[in-house]
């Protein structure tokens, strides 16, 4: 019987922004192997897959083109977004997860999907050769958390103008290279973008796990615990990031853009 995939645009209140995520419910688990395939198939940053549990939460696993990965914020608000447009789950019901990153949970509030999760703070290192080489820039600070290098550059203007050099970058034991900068812009407190060529994603268009990193940075630089953060990628997204403690809420906006039948389930191998 086909599967529903629903291709959601995550962190943006419009079509065509943000960064799309596709999200594929399950009745029982799938082989790792599919659902490689179907995110390859899919051809995004992530491709989330979702099986309901016996208590009412889901187990959540996500998969970039080439590797599952360990954490996804816009695939797990994605993931969230369908659970309640659906009918998964009650509208204003918490939706709960379980994840490679531990328990992470969504809730809808005023037009916005809150999500919590783990706080990542980076630790100041050394930065490998490659890094300032593939970045073409000057980093003003460079640290690394379990998951990702993040480099602050000197300025809003400096980021929107990388042009990495991807090859170069994937050659760095890491997930991904979180790029910020203050913002110029008002309304703004960073600005940042997210390149994972290792991981098959040359640039990312809206990184929630990055700001898992983003904010306590953010935090410890600017002495507050309250942001509004723009990725700057061609696509563009919001993301309110509230750090407390150990744990970070990201907020952000979700809209469907595609909705279809997945013919080759788990059986096709």
């Amino acid at each position: 019987m086909p599967l529903t995939i629903t291709q959601v645009d995550a962190f943006t209140s419009r079509p065509f922004g943000g960064n799309p995520a596709a999200v594929c419910v399950l009745s029982r688990p799938a082989d790792a192997a599919w659902m490689q395939h179907v995110a390859r198939e899919m051809n995004l940053s992530e491709t989330a897959f979702l099986v309901c549990r016996d208590d009412g939460a889901y187990d959540l696993r996500w998969f970039t083109p080439a590797v599952e990965v360990d954490l996804c914020g816009h695939a797990t608000l994605a993931s969230a977004h369908v659970l309640w447009e659906s009918g998964y789950l009650a509208d204003g019901s918490r939706a709960v997860f379980h994840t490679r990153s531990g328990r992470l949970s969504a809730n809808q509030r005023n037009g916005w999907i809150e999500m919590d999760f783990p706080a990542e703070p980076d630790q100041p290192t050394a930065a490998p050769t490659a890094l300032a080489a593939g970045l073409n820039a000057d980093l003003v600070y460079v640290g690394r958390n379990r998951l990702d290098y993040l480099v602050e550059v000197g300025s809003e203007a400096t980021l929107r103008s990388l042009a990495p050099d991807a090859q170069r970058l994937s050659g760095i034991d890491t997930r991904g290279i979180i790029v910020t900068a203050l913002a110029d812009a008002h309304g703004f407190d960073f600005v940042s973008r997210f390149f994972a060529p290792g991981t098959g994603i040359v640039e990312d268009p809206v990184t929630g796990s990055a700001h898992c990193c983003l904010g306590p940075y953010w935090q410890r630089r600017l002495g507050k615990a309250d942001f509004t953060a723009w990725q700057a990628s061609e696509r563009g997204g919001l993301v309110r990031v509230v750090v407390r403690d150990d744990r970070v809420t990201l907020s952000g906006k979700a809209v469907t853009v595609i909705r279809g039948e997945l013919v080759a389930g788990p059986d096709a191998l």
